[in-house]
């Protein structure tokens, strides 16, 4: 299966399920580009971006299980490579 570039954006709202996200993203470290994370205090929420090069699949499957976390939203746009 082909790679393709993505983003994934997650909106944590409820910080119990910070460790279980953060051990969901170390088990794909070798697939992500990079990362990055806001606390937007005002909002109580943390917003966190993760660019990954990966199949659709391997994608799919974290991006799903990120959103199945309590308190935790997560929305994936797709590039596919040349």
């Amino acid at each position: 299966m082909e790679n393709r570039v993505a983003l994934i954006g997650i909106v944590v709202s409820e910080s119990g399920s910070v460790s279980r996200l953060n051990e969901l993203l170390h088990e794909n470290a070798g697939y992500i580009i990079g990362r990055m994370g806001i606390p937007y205090e005002k909002a109580g929420v943390s917003i966190i971006s993760v660019a990954i090069d990966a199949p659709t699949d391997v994608i799919n499957s974290l991006s799903g299980k990120l959103g199945a976390l309590k308190g935790v939203t997560s929305k994936t746009i797709y590039q596919k490579l040349p």
